[in-house]
């Protein structure tokens, strides 16, 4: 940082202002909740991101319902839905026979069993079957008062055994025997049976200290079980939950619910209470909750900030369906699935999670979550004391300010882009490092996206601040540059002036040369000069467009040629695929490009004729006037500020930029498409192109063979018979290199008769025959190496 002088002393007083207008707009929407959504966003993220890292409690079972279990009901024991509740009563009682410390039902029996006799199927059939007798007795001629009086006895008899809520009772029983159970109730604001506790009823729920730390907006109502379930339960819990009203999305859970004067448990803590683990007093101190030896952090509004430990299958779910064979084996004498002793000292929880049957939440791990999931990790973080703290005020505003403080400082002194770059970017990461940290670690809460606005709006403001004060010469730079040089290049010139001296470096990069076909004969048949430079000018910006567009840069323009390299200024990895791209690119533009200059005129019927003459063209209607050939190679070059202080240009130069220029040429012997590349830029590509392989070929003044490969088009663009084609091809060139040239002939007369226009096919396909007749000597074949003559 520069030291305070005259000069700059208006840049400290500028630092000063942005701090504080940055440092208390941050903090005005932070606290104003205006950031909530945004904040909660990244909170997810964290609880995402860390939910599988800690281990769910051992002391925890959850039961489900599941669509195998009402299939297996279906089958073995003949139950629809809804169950009976006898079932539920064979489940408290294995739970009872293991020594479970408590079973909290996620369910709401606030209606009398629909079966109301657990053998009502077998009653109404032996009601039916005396109905049917005494039918039979009348129309055989039997005494009819005999009858009637024998079918209403039975059917009186049926009706007063059907009525009997032997269902109902058996899970009262069940409650009774075992004095653990947890029945649901449902508190809302908006519906609900009672706005009055039962009178009577004496149920475990939470005594206040002096102070209750949160009061209810609204009066609630509340929907009980049935009165004998409600009854002869051991407590009841509160099911209800606490989405946060920005997005619906549930972060927290209440230790209790306040209804008509008392604090009715969640059913979590109902679970602890039934069981005698915890005493029912409570104190609350302002942001902690003090339950026995037990301090619970809870938010500005007393809910619990719930830790989740990820999807509910990481808690090993049993299937109800298999804890009811269990029992049944067990009390026939035979091994059960789930021995009763696997539940010993368990806390058990039970919920539906059969499609159409479960409640859904959506929380941070999921937005279909079951609802059951809420209570169950409500519980782990009571045993394992984890729940989530938020970050008190003070430091809250202390990373506010630390933050505003040292990007402004970084961003207006150091004067440099990649300095204040850096220092943004070492920021936020601190920033999200920090936050997932204290998460993770210390169960806090921090705040990631304020600080994240924060970091922003300071480094926005500390930088139009420069700019508005010291741009004026940058734009100078770039405007005096922008006409030859391309606009990555003045960045990191008007970032570092000192690039302007002469000097280069070495780093491997990929470049690309250009050329329009008999260009020569274009311009002469042309004949306007100023049609000339209008064609010349339309054709090199569309194309030097694809080069941008793909992260490379123009070297040059020599009359029709384009010279461009990928990988400088800016370092990229894929500088080979990005510059194989663009010359596909191109290719494909090639098409509509002359469509447009013969619509515009700028190729005329002069120019048409004369190619014909020449034999470039066939007809004079030939669509491709314009056929560009371009020779791509990759390789270590010298990249950098080339010529003299007075004059110098942005340029590559070395032994792979000639060899770039020399494919180029190539494509003319071979009769190409038009793209051909090298084999030291084949090996950058992968698989993300459709290539064919040529052969090796010793250019002039280079004694070492190199392999040369025709490029197609890019993979997923290409039609399957390309692909094919250049499969069969491989075979093909492979057996020309190893002199079987009847059976290289073969493949490639069927690909030229495949495609008449395929030059290079009829090429080698010549070749092979003239081979067949006279065959090359064996010692100067080389495996088909081509010498080449011609630069």
């Amino acid at each position: 940082m520069k030291k305070p002088t005259r000069k700059n002393r208006p840049k400290y007083t500028a630092a000063c202002v942005i701090i504080t207008l940055v440092f208390a707009v941050s903090a005005l929407l932070m606290f104003s909740g205006a950031l909530n959504f945004p904040e909660y966003k990244t909170y997810d993220f964290r609880v995402r991101l860390l939910a599988e890292q800690t281990r769910p409690s051992d002391d925890i079972i959850l039961v489900l319902l599941t669509q195998n279990s009402l299939d297996w009901a279906q089958r073995e024991r003949g139950w629809g839905w809804p169950w009976p509740r006898k079932a539920y009563a064979e489940l408290v009682d294995y739970m009872n026979t293991g020594g479970a410390k408590s079973v909290a039902f996620d369910m709401l029996f606030t209606e009398p069993s629909v079966y109301r006799n657990s053998r009502q199927d077998e009653i109404i059939d032996r009601a039916v079957e005396s109905l049917e007798q005494t039918q039979q007795a009348v129309v055989q001629g039997d005494s009819p008062r005999q009858a009637v009086g024998f079918m209403f006895r039975n059917v009186v008899q049926a009706l007063r055994e059907l009525g009997n809520r032997e269902d109902d009772a058996s899970f009262v029983r069940a409650e009774q025997d075992y004095g653990r159970v947890v029945q649901a109730v449902f508190l809302s604001s908006f519906s609900g049976s009672r706005s009055s506790w039962p009178q009577g009823l004496d149920k475990p729920l939470f005594i206040p200290g002096e102070a209750v730390p949160v009061r209810e907006d609204s009066p609630l109502a509340a929907q009980f079980p049935v009165d004998e379930l409600r009854d002869h339960s051991g407590a009841l819990g509160t099911v209800s939950g606490i989405p946060d009203q920005v997005d619906d999305i549930l972060r927290r859970g209440r230790l209790f619910y306040e209804f008509d004067g008392r604090l009715i448990p969640a059913l979590a803590p109902a679970s602890l209470l039934v069981s005698g683990e915890k005493p029912p007093e409570l104190d609350y101190d302002g942001d902690r909750l003090r339950w026995g030896d037990s301090v619970l952090p809870v938010d500005r509004s007393g809910n619990l900030i719930l830790r989740f430990r990820g999807d509910l299958n990481r808690y090993a779910p049993y299937d109800v369906g298999e804890i009811l064979e269990s029992a049944e084996r067990y009390h026939a004498g035979e091994s059960p699935l789930l021995p009763p002793e696997d539940f010993k000292d368990k806390y058990v929880f039970f919920g539906l999670y059969a499609p159409g049957l479960f409640d859904i939440f959506s929380t941070p791990i999921s937005a279909v979550y079951p609802g059951v999931g809420m209570h169950v990790t409500m519980m782990d973080n009571l045993l394992s004391g984890d729940f989530i703290r938020e970050s008190p005020p003070w430091l809250n505003l202390i990373i506010l300010f630390a933050a505003a403080l040292i990007i402004t400082l970084l961003s207006l002194f150091p004067g440099r882009i990649p300095v204040s770059l850096g220092a943004v970017l070492v920021m936020l990461l601190a920033i999200i490092g920090a936050g997932i940290a204290a998460y993770h670690f210390g169960s806090l809460w921090l705040p990631m996206a304020a600080p994240i606005i924060t970091v922003v709006t300071a480094f926005l403001a500390s930088t139009v601040y420069n700019y508005a004060t010291e741009g004026s010469q940058k734009r100078f730079i770039k405007s005096a540059f922008s006409r030859y040089l391309s606009p990555r290049v003045i960045d990191q010139i008007i970032a570092d002036p000192s690039q302007l001296n002469l000097g280069g470096e070495k780093r491997e990069m990929t470049a690309i040369f250009t050329d329009i076909r008999s260009f020569s004969t274009i311009s002469e048949a042309l004949g306007d000069p100023g049609k000339l430079v209008e064609l010349l000018n339309f054709y090199l910006t569309r194309m030097s467009n694809i080069v941008l567009q793909n992260g490379g840069t123009i070297d040059k323009y020599e009359g029709d040629a384009i010279i461009a390299f990928f990988g400088a200024p800016v370092h990229m990895e894929e500088h080979a695929i990005l510059a194989c791209r663009s010359a596909v690119m191109m290719h494909k533009a090639e098409q509509e490009i002359n469509r447009e200059v013969l619509n515009q005129g700028l190729i005329t019927q002069a120019v048409m004729d004369a190619l014909v003459r020449k034999g470039i063209l066939k007809n004079p209607q030939d669509p491709s006037p314009l056929f560009t050939r371009q020779g791509i190679n990759t390789g270590d070059m010298v990249v950098g500020n080339m010529g003299t202080p007075n004059k110098m240009d942005y340029t590559i130069m070395g032994d792979a930029v000639n060899l770039a220029a020399r494919l180029e040429g190539i494509n003319k012997q071979y009769n190409t498409g038009g793209i051909l590349i090298s084999e030291y830029t084949r090996k950058k590509l992968g698989d993300e192109f459709v290539l064919r392989p040529l052969s090796r070929v010793r250019v002039v003044g280079k004694n070492i063979p190199i392999r040369l490969y025709e490029l197609l088009d890019i993979r997923p663009e290409a039609p399957p018979e390309l692909a094919d084609m250049a499969a069969a091809w491989e075979g093909a060139l492979n057996n020309y290199e190893n002199r079987n040239f009847a059976a290289a002939g073969n493949i490639f007369k069927s690909i030229y008769r495949q495609n008449p226009r395929d030059l290079v096919a009829r090429l080698y396909l010549e070749r092979c025959a003239a081979y067949h007749t006279s065959p090359p000597p064996e010692h100067t074949w080389e495996d088909g190496v081509d010498n080449l003559t011609e630069k």
